[in-house]
């Protein structure tokens, strides 16, 4: 029954497909209930980010066509168009994936540490759907204790660098001096918290925070001396940003043309960066086609993102040998609990045989029959059942000269120890 990683990412995806299979964290439990019931689907978890869709399951063998065949009607998408994306990772490289997604090395930035708290989201919304059994729990506890390992061991995570901290590098690149510039920042997430706390080091003007809901916006502007606003206030305060970083994790657009449009012409065609970094995106795409705009999305970030690459790539030689390690050990523990299935059931049918054997001895017994012949019946019949079906098999495996079972079987049932018969 093999274990697999199927999806989709920034390296095999547009953002404009990303965002047609994103699920957000509402949608998460109805999402694995139906992922779950899915024909040979033993055990499931999804992970879903801004720069990835991934289904971490157990399936029965010849089911994983389902599961690409789920996430195509799931989101109603043409199963060919998301074939095309699709990757498929199975056993020791599916495990070898999670843990890479989780250490950041397969991130867009590499080694950016949110995805860890993405990954373990997905486990717990996984945990709570109860749409996980034991290799799947075990593989993301695992994940964990690898991602740690990685961030103590090597210096993966030595320099600031997060899609949040690219976007503020971009912002810094285009108006020279922050601190004469008024950034808005819709959202209250872990991307916009980073991003105010990059924004407020390099001492921002002002800073506006927007959010659904003001209590969030009001802690996060505490925190990074902003100021709060609701939601429904952001057309009127649109105008007085330089800067606009978004992050929510709205299915629809935030901005829209119209509300840009709007907001330039109050501000006499001074222009503006906007910055999306939400999947799906918070500004709509036809925004870009005014003039006076700079609009980016995450895919935009590449550039930027690859000047602190160079740096990290010596420490993440170091932690895909740290991965490689502890994959080993997983797929050890992962194929002991398949040896141990079948010690299960070895014992299971040696438990059976002894208790059809002792019910028939108590019969006999009841019927007053002679105890040492119940007793002598009983180990005979015992010995015969127990052993009939591996004697039949080496029977046949001497006659069709199956040498490797013989010498199993040798190996099996040779020992040294004080039950051997006395010479």
């Amino acid at each position: 029954m093999p274990l697999i990683a199927l999806g989709l990412n920034h390296q095999t995806a547009p953002l404009a497909f990303r965002e047609r299979v994103a699920v957000d964290a509402g949608q998460m439990p109805a999402a694995l209930a139906a992922l779950r019931a899915v024909d040979g689907v033993e055990e499931a978890a999804l992970l879903s980010t801004c720069n990835r869709t991934e289904i971490y399951a157990q399936v029965a063998d010849g089911k994983t066509a389902g599961v690409a065949q789920w996430l195509a009607e799931h989101h109603q998408v043409s199963p060919d168009a998301l074939a095309g994306y699709l990757y498929l990772h199975q056993d020791d490289d599916a495990v070898r994936h999670l843990f890479r997604v989780a250490t950041g090395l397969d991130s867009l930035i590499l080694g950016e540490p949110q995805i860890l708290g993405q990954v373990k989201d997905a486990w717990q919304a996984a945990r709570d759907a109860r749409s996980l059994n034991p290799p799947l729990d075990r593989l993301f506890q695992q994940t964990f204790a690898v991602a740690k390992r990685v961030r103590t061991d090597t210096r993966i995570g030595a320099h600031p660098v997060s899609v949040a901290f690219a976007a503020v590098r971009l912002a810094r690149q285009t108006f020279t001096e922050l601190s004469g510039a008024t950034v808005l920042l819709i959202g209250a997430g872990d991307t916009i918290e980073l991003a105010a706390r990059h924004l407020a080091d390099a001492k921002v003007k002002r800073l506006l925070v927007a959010n659904r809901t003001l209590e969030h916006a009001q802690a996060l502007a505490t925190r990074h001396g902003g100021y709060a606003l609701p939601l429904s206030e952001l057309a009127r305060h649109l105008p007085e940003a330089d800067i606009v970083i978004a992050a929510t994790a709205s299915r629809e657009p935030i901005l829209d043309r119209q509300a840009v449009q709007t907001a330039l012409r109050s501000r006499k065609h001074r222009p503006m960066l906007l910055l999306d970094l939400a999947v799906p995106r918070d500004i709509a795409a036809d925004v870009a086609q005014l003039p006076d705009v700079y609009l980016y999305t995450v895919d935009d970030l590449e550039q930027v993102i690859e000047e602190n690459r160079a740096s990290r790539r010596e420490a993440a030689q170091q932690a895909e040998a740290i991965i490689n390690l502890q994959v080993e050990h997983y797929m050890a523990w992962w194929q002991a609990q398949g040896r141990q299935d079948t010690l299960r059931l070895l014992r299971s049918r040696g438990e059976h045989e002894r208790e059809r054997a002792l019910g028939e001895a108590r019969e006999q017994l009841q019927r007053g029959q002679d105890p040492h012949e119940v007793l002598e019946r009983l180990a005979h019949q015992l010995t015969n059942r127990l052993l009939h079906a591996p004697s039949s098999a080496l029977r046949q495996a001497a006659l069709s000269g199956d040498t490797d079972l013989l010498r199993v079987a040798e190996r099996l049932f040779d020992s040294d120890d004080d039950t051997q018969p006395a010479p």
